[in-house]
């Protein structure tokens, strides 16, 4: 099935993700491929992105990477229960009540504490199991970590205990962005001194996507791009590196208005028309992923052409001035995010007009739009509502614990 068929394959509001799988496969490549070697795992926290976790990690699976990192261990249990078995790793904080369910996973926890330590040799002794853990160094972004002392101590604690093995050592960077590199090149002196007394830990891994695309000689034995799979500069585009934007967000016109001189639109009567105006409502709002602070300000596309978005955006829709778009009718696709013809809207266009991030726009889009996953502009996959695919993605069975933990 095409995309651009009218008839929606599901029911309710035409309003849409479109997430395509050529355009993620196209940057875990890329990226996998200025990284000097290293494996490549991708970041598919905050439900990849927004874009759908267990569509996404399919896809960038079948790409080359090698592995996928999530935050928590609630999206872990997700991917798993979705039928992947690959390498998952944990970077955020886990307690020690998740013990069992971490080794009953076959996961990868990030730890920090003797007493999440003991809790997973307990649950890996239950199970006659090694458990690899990896820890993290915090070398001067001062969120979750340990200070390099307290990160030499608990490793060498660890490698005492027989049914866990320290595999991995990471650190993340607080400015790799930045055009100054002199504090990105302090963190990594100070991980590299850590790492040296720690030298029989086999995996050591820093890079998010800022640094494989400025410095990818940091790339060690393991990278974690995250915003980049997705298609996002950091930090502006670059003409050395393509990445292609994975994400669309579309509607549909689903009524059209002609006002008169002086009439208002929408909520607080921020915007009145100059002239007699032809005013769209779209199927899109905050609730949705739009972002209110686009009212009067922001952009879609109707027929290949900008279309003011005019008056506040409200809670489940939005309304656009298409006075200019030639033969503009009911039904007309829109695009919020994404290509319509010669023009396009990326998120970071909004996130500059937000006074944020990319990533904010892209993890902000609501759980309550289908995500529609493409290959070759066909729809191979949906996710109608979060965690339940249906189509080619959808899991056959759920997934044993990865092999690296038996």
């Amino acid at each position: 099935m095409k995309v651009s068929d009218q008839r929606q394959p599901w029911p309710g509001r035409p309003l849409w993700a479109e997430v395509d799988l050529d355009a993620l496969a196209h940057n875990v490549r890329v990226l996998k491929a200025r990284a000097q070697g290293a494996q490549l795992w991708a970041v598919v926290k905050a439900n990849a992105y927004g874009h759908g976790a267990v569509g996404v990690a399919r896809a960038a699976l079948e790409a080359g990477a090698d592995g996928l990192c999530v935050v928590c261990l609630e999206e872990a249990e997700e991917l798993r229960e979705a039928g992947i078995g690959a390498p998952i790793l944990v970077l955020g904080p886990s307690e020690p009540a998740q013990a069992r369910r971490i080794v009953e996973l076959g996961v990868i926890p990030t730890v920090a504490s003797r007493e999440l330590a003991l809790a997973l040799a307990d649950a890996a002794a239950a199970r006659d199991l090694l458990q690899p853990v990896h820890i993290k160094v915090d070398t001067g972004l001062h969120r979750f970590g340990l200070r390099p002392p307290e990160a030499i101590a608990l490793a060498r604690f660890l490698r005492q205990v027989p049914q866990l093995r320290v595999e991995g050592l990471f650190t993340h960077f607080a400015s790799a962005e930045d055009g100054d590199k002199t504090y990105t090149l302090e963190q990594y002196r100070l991980f590299l001194a850590v790492a040296g007394e720690l030298d029989w830990v086999p995996v050591r891994h820093v890079s998010n996507t800022a640094t494989i695309l400025d410095m990818p000689e940091m790339s060690l034995e393991m990278v974690r791009p995250g915003v980049g799979i997705y298609g996002c500069y950091p930090a502006g585009p670059r003409p050395d590196v393509e990445l292609r934007p994975v994400l669309s967000l579309k509607s549909r016109v689903q009524r059209l208005t002609w006002l008169e001189p002086g009439e208002s639109v929408s909520y607080g009567r921020t915007w009145r028309a100059r002239r007699r105006s032809l005013v769209a409502l779209v199927a899109c709002g905050y609730a949705d992923g739009l972002p209110r602070v686009l009212s009067n300000r922001g952009w879609v596309l109707v027929r290949g052409r900008r279309a003011p978005i005019v008056g506040r955006v409200c809670m489940d829709m939005c309304m656009a001035d298409v006075t200019e778009v030639p033969d503009v009718a009911v039904g007309d696709e829109v695009v919020i995010l994404g290509r319509q013809g010669e023009e396009e809207i990326r998120a970071e266009e909004v996130a500059a007009l937000c006074d944020t991030i990319s990533y904010e726009v892209l993890c902000g889009i609501g759980p309550r739009v289908p995500r529609l996953f493409l290959r070759g502009g066909r729809v191979v996959g949906m996710e109608l509502r979060k965690g339940h695919l249906s189509g080619d993605l959808a899991p056959a069975t759920a997934a044993p614990a990865a092999e690296a933990h038996e």
